[in-house]
């Protein structure tokens, strides 16, 4: 029986299907920018790469989660 994913998780592969990169790929991009914020990033995310604002904000929450342990 597979658990299902939940939280910003949830929307890894239609990220992946939808902007043709892996998730690794975005978190090292979120990571290497020079922005902090939370919205900052999901805006960047927006206006740099056409990402809708789920997308951008599922990916930030968890590249950021990570980055704070």
């Amino acid at each position: 029986m597979t658990e299902t994913v939940k939280g910003p998780a949830s929307y890894f592969p239609s990220i992946e299907k939808k902007y043709g990169r892996p998730i690794a790929e975005w978190k090292d991009l979120i990571r290497a920018s020079s922005l902090t914020k939370h919205m900052e990033l999901v805006g960047w995310l927006k206006a740099g790469h056409g990402m809708g604002h789920g997308h951008a904000n599922a990916l930030v929450a968890h590249t950021l989660a990570e980055l704070r342990g």
